[in-house]
C-alpha cells in the first residue's frame, strides 16, 4: 500500500521506500518524524558484516512510493529516567563560565600566547581571571607579559600566595611552555616564537 501524507509508521515496521531519485529502501523503522516527513530505516549492511547496520534517512516528501511490508503493534514509549536538575544547572553554569572565560581572553587585547596560557590555566583552575593585560590566578599570583616562567610572581595585594601555590602556578607555566615549544617544533617553525611570547 503506498503511503498517505498524514500517516504514522510504527518503530519496529518494516517499509520499502523508493526516492525520487529511483533509489529502493527497504528496512525496520527506527524512528518517524510526521512533521518533516522524515523517516529512518535499518537494514542489514552493504559491506555484508552482520554486526553493522546501514543507516537510511528518507524524506517522504521526495519519495515515489512507501510501503509497509509488515507493521509493527505499537507500542508505548519506554518512560524516561527523571533528570538531575541540579546537575544539569550546575553544568551549565559551568559551561556558561567557561565561556565567558574565553571571552574575556579573546577581548583582553593580549598576545595569542598569553591568551593560550590563559585557557590552559583555566582548564585546571577555576579562579583565573585577567586584571588588565595580567593573569591574575586565585586572588594570588599573577603573570605579567609576555607570560614567561621569570613573570609568574605573587600579588602585592590581596590575598598572599604560600608557597605551594605560587610553586603550582608556576609548574602549569613551565609545562605550557615546554607543550608550545615541542608544538612549535613538530610544526616546523621556530621555538624562538614561543620562547618570546610573539607567537
Amino acid at each position: 500500500m503506498a503511503a498517505e501524507s498524514s500517516e504514522v509508521f510504527n518503530i519496529g515496521s518494516s517499509v520499502s521506500c523508493v526516492t525520487c531519485f529511483d533509489e529502493e529502501f527497504q528496512g525496520e523503522v527506527l524512528a518517524f518524524d510526521p512533521h518533516v516527513k522524515l523517516l529512518t530505516l535499518k537494514s542489514a549492511s552493504s559491506s555484508g558484516r552482520t554486526s553493522l547496520y546501514d543507516i537510511h534517512m528518507v524524506n517522504l516528501t521526495y519519495a515515489k512510493a512507501v510501503h509497509v511490508l509488515r507493521e509493527a503493534a505499537a507500542s508505548p514509549l519506554p518512560t524516561l529516567p527523571s533528570l538531575n536538575l541540579s546537575k544539569l544547572s550546575t553544568r551549565a553554569k559551568r559551561s556558561i563560565d567557561e565561556k565567558q572565560r574565553l571571552i574575556e581572553a579573546m577581548q583582553s587585547g593580549v598576545s595569542p600566547i598569553g591568551q593560550k596560557l590563559f585557557l590552559a590555566i583555566c582548564k585546571t583552575i577555576e579562579e583565573v581571571k585577567w586584571t588588565g593585560s595580567n593573569i591574575l590566578v586565585m586572588g594570588q599570583v599573577v603573570i605579567s607579559p609576555p607570560y614567561l616562567l621569570e613573570n609568574v610572581r605573587e600579588q602585592k595585594e590581596g590575598k598572599e600566595a604560600n608557597g605551594k601555590t605560587l610553586s603550582y602556578i608556576k609548574k602549569i607555566v613551565e609545562k605550557f611552555h615546554k607543550d608550545q615549544q615541542s608544538i612549535s617544533l613538530n610544526n616546523g617553525t621556530g621555538a624562538a616564537e614561543v620562547l618570546t611570547g610573539t607567537q
